[in-house]
């Protein structure tokens, strides 16, 4: 029996263990079509996916789904040693056919069977969809790319025809190819699509947009460029009305202050009127009692008049984001243009991949792009002096620097500021945490345990150790730095990176972000190393 596709939940509310409120009664109907689920790096959306996937469990609230869902989640892990057929979920049915084909069928293959005569159809079909026709159903997860494992997952999903399908950042590590085949895979889908992504191609092929903000949700018809605009248009407006408020608190303010200096000034007079006798008492006892009076109204109107106009800036101040920008000044980063930075002769890499020469001049700005397995995080460590070549020799001539993928370059059991302290021992603490604060690490932000950050926060966190370390790096060498980071994390680190003004090579799939560097060079590994143009 067909079921519809839905997607709602109702009263939702969920927090950590340490007793962390994430989502308190959040209500959401999710529309058929493909939305985009944008929002700060720990704003909870991939937390809200998991909630729908039914992998967490809310403390309150229900979660309903019409129709089989299907959830890719960040970081999908395969096991290597399992077959293709198995991963997609049709070994049995494969097995139970090729016996009703031979003639040796018992009755369990044909309930094993069922109505799905055409299983090795479809899941060849879906395979060759998604740019998989290369992938043998008899071949392991284990002899397939690191990101046709992730299309391989998504293959598993799509078989099984899901209603609802709930993507978690899944253009990560994917090359330009793959990530095309799942640009298509996601365009095509009838049901109820939803992404976590910052993948600004991706995002700009969703019908609407659900941004993700202090525990709820608003809405913005089409795609990420058309919300980025209504956005702007917002906060034009929000700015405004901040600033109209501003005046109008300044006004009351004022006008409260020039009406106890009057209500003062009578009270003076009428104290002076009195002790000169000009007055009978009587007299001068009523008058004072009807000039309190009339006093007194006064402030109060005025009171209310300040108390309202502060309550409106209230209000338009919380309609203004305040996402603040890294900002980075580091000139003993600058490299004299045409100074060689780094030279490599007749290098070939681990695991196979030749590079033979290359040359980087400062401040070059080097995109360094390639298929899935050509061996860019390869060559990128390898210039980093982690990993020794097969052949050939390489000569970093400055101070240089590793951000790798993972992150790992800090302790997770030591604080922001300890991490930074550790790699620049020759800085004393107002200077780490003057320093610190250029990247939002202020006050007890820079006291925070790394292994409590979330991604975008982990990632300023060793963006501000490595660039503060001493002595400052020339040449600075990062591996797909954009991956689980919100788009405004993504815009933080494009900016900050604009400033520096050493030589950089960065290993990224993410066009939009590389253009936004401003990229001087750029080069593709693919079997060998090769000048290409801009993408």
């Amino acid at each position: 029996m067909y079921t519809p596709a839905f997607l709602t939940c109702s009263r939702l509310t969920f927090q950590w263990p340490d007793g962390t409120p994430v989502f308190e009664g959040l209500d959401l109907t999710f529309p058929v079509g493909r939305t985009g689920l944008v929002g700060l790096n720990g704003s909870g959306k991939s937390t809200l996916l998991r909630l729908l996937a039914g992998e967490l469990t809310p403390a309150a609230g229900l979660v309903r789904s019409g129709g089989d869902l299907g959830y890719l989640p960040q970081d999908t892990v395969l096991d290597t040693a399992v077959r293709v057929d198995e991963a997609l979920g049709v070994a049995t049915a494969r097995r139970a056919l090729h016996a009703v084909e031979a003639g040796t069928a018992t009755e369990e293959d044909f309930t094993a069977v069922g109505d799905d005569w055409d299983v090795e159809e479809r899941a060849r079909a879906v395979l060759d969809s998604l740019g998989l026709e290369h992938v043998g159903l008899d071949r392991t997860v284990g002899e397939v790319s690191g990101g046709e494992t992730v299309l391989l997952h998504l293959a598993a999903l799509l078989l099984r025809r899901p209603g609802v399908l709930l993507l978690d950042e899944p253009t990560n590590n994917l090359d330009r190819r793959t990530r095309e085949r799942l640009y298509a895979a996601v365009e095509s889908f009838p049901g109820i699509l939803l992404v976590v992504s910052h993948d600004r191609e991706l995002l700009d092929r969703v019908d609407q947009i659900a941004d993700l903000r202090e525990g709820g949700v608003r809405w913005y018809g089409g795609n990420l460029t058309a919300y980025e605009e209504a956005l702007a248009v917002e906060q034009e407006a929000a700015q405004r009305l901040l600033r109209t408020a501003e005046a109008d608190v300044r006004r009351q303010r004022r006008d409260l202050g020039d009406a106890r200096t009057k209500i003062a000034v009578r009270a003076r007079m009428g104290r002076r009127a009195q002790a000169s006798g000009g007055i009978p008492r009587i007299v001068a006892g009523a008058k004072k009692r009807s000039a309190q009076e009339a006093a007194g109204k006064h402030r109060i109107m005025h009171e209310e008049r300040l108390k309202e106009a502060r309550e409106r800036l209230g209000e338009a101040a919380s309609r203004v984001r305040e996402d603040e920008e890294v900002r980075i000044d580091l000139p003993h980063t600058a490299v004299p243009p045409g100074r060689e930075v780094l030279t490599a002769r007749g290098l070939r890499l681990r695991y196979g991949a030749e590079v033979g020469g290359l040359a980087v001049y400062g401040p070059q700005r080097i995109a360094l792009t390639g298929p899935n397995g050509a061996g860019k995080s390869t060559l990128l460590r390898t210039i980093a002096g982690q990993l020794a070549p097969l052949a050939g020799e390489v000569d970093v001539r400055v101070p240089a620097r590793y951000l790798p993928q993972r992150l790992d370059v800090l302790d997770d059991g030591l604080s922001v500021a300890e991490n930074v302290a550790r790699l620049a021992p020759g800085a004393d603490n107002n200077t780490v945490r003057a320093r610190l604060a250029r990247f939002l690490f202020r006050g007890a932000r820079a006291d925070r345990p790394v292994g409590t950050l979330s991604g975008g926060e982990r990632l300023r966190a060793t963006l501000a150790a490595v660039l503060l370390a001493e002595p400052a790096p020339q040449l600075l060498l990062l591996d797909e730095p954009t991956n689980n980071l919100d788009l405004a994390s993504a815009r933080q680190l494009a900016g900050a990176l604009g400033s520096y003004e050493g030589a950089l090579v960065v290993v990224s799939h993410d066009v939009p972000f590389l253009r936004e560097l401003g990229i001087t060079r750029w080069l593709c590994l693919d079997g060998g190393l090769r000048e290409t143009g801009a993408l």
